[in-house]
């Protein structure tokens, strides 16, 4: 059973599902685009019985959460105290980290530039981000990034996205998985996130701030334990970078999955839950539970 609330955070609300007991270890789990907290619905019952208590925000942007409306305030370092907030308005001083896409672009963050908020860090299909810029110098990986850069046009992503009930979106859910595994009810869950006023523009603002006023990352090296999930068909993004980005780890576990892409969550979900109940489970971490005088946002 889920709950839904309002959370606030840096300045803003975010709508947030949670499942399991609130004093059970936090596990903050941020999506990537185009999808929303539904989108960990294979994964976070599982780890809800087993007594992690699993925090699912519609990050900034997305769905019934708040959208601001300049470009500033979709830097990655706001983006990074959304999470940080959503850590302390459950009263805990740090969670596991459970991470996709551009959600794994802000749990690498968090865990490089504020590592004493993350117990373990756990990234599906999406490299440290210092790695990531410099791939995005190569010709292969502009190539698979297309479109981003196609993200830049105003007005023009909008119309499109909207179109047909949506059909573009949905065309690229399918097109970056294997096994096409989005049902009904999740393409349902999705359009009516994207159908939020504002919510397309919000998200795509996320690319917009990152490659209109561009930062290099630093390669800066993870120290929290570390495991890297990545599906080696995803047309998005070069599976090498999760080599690369395993290299900047001191202690990380690496599993290249031969028969997922992208939305590797969904392609193997039984597999990822597996692997995330494993990780979570070898790396207890008793600052992840609510203090006993610590009272629920």
């Amino acid at each position: 059973m889920s709950t839904t609330r309002r959370v606030r955070t840096n300045g803003i609300e975010l709508e947030v599902r949670t499942l399991g007991p609130e004093d059970g270890p936090m596990v903050l789990m941020l999506h990537g685009f185009p999808e929303c907290a539904h989108g960990w619905m294979r994964q976070a019952p599982a780890l809800a019985e087993q007594g992690w208590f699993c925090v699912l925000p519609d990050q900034r942007g997305y769905g019934r959460s708040d959208k601001p409306p300049r470009l500033r305030d979709y830097r990655m370092g706001v983006l990074v105290d959304d999470a940080r907030g959503l850590i302390d308005a459950f009263g805990r001083p740090k969670a596991h980290v459970v991470c996709h896409d551009w959600g794994g672009a802000v749990g690498w963050t968090l865990a490089t530039t504020h590592p004493e908020r993350v117990a373990t860090l756990s990234a599906l299909n999406m490299p440290h981000p210092g790695v990531m810029a410099r791939h995005l110098r190569t010709p292969k990986q502009l190539r698979r990034s297309w479109y981003m850069f196609a993200f830049l046009l105003p007005r023009l992503p909008e119309r499109a996205m909207t179109r047909d009930d949506h059909a573009e979106l949905v065309r690229a859910l399918f097109a970056n998985t294997v096994r096409k595994a989005y049902s009904p009810e999740d393409l349902a869950a999705y359009r009516e996130v994207w159908s939020q006023p504002g919510a397309l523009s919000a998200m795509l603002r996320w690319y917009r701030a990152a490659l209109l006023r561009p930062t290099i990352p630093a390669l800066t090296r993870c120290v929290v334990p570390t495991q890297i999930v990545f599906g080696q068909q995803d047309r998005a993004l070069d599976w090498q970078m999760a080599v690369d980005s395993a290299a900047l780890c001191d202690d990380v576990a690496l599993h290249l999955i031969e028969d997922a892409a992208h939305f590797v969550q969904h392609d193997v979900p039984e597999r990822v839950t597996r692997l995330l109940l494993d990780f979570l489970g070898a790396h207890p971490d008793d600052a992840t539970r609510r203090p006993s005088a610590a009272s629920t946002p």
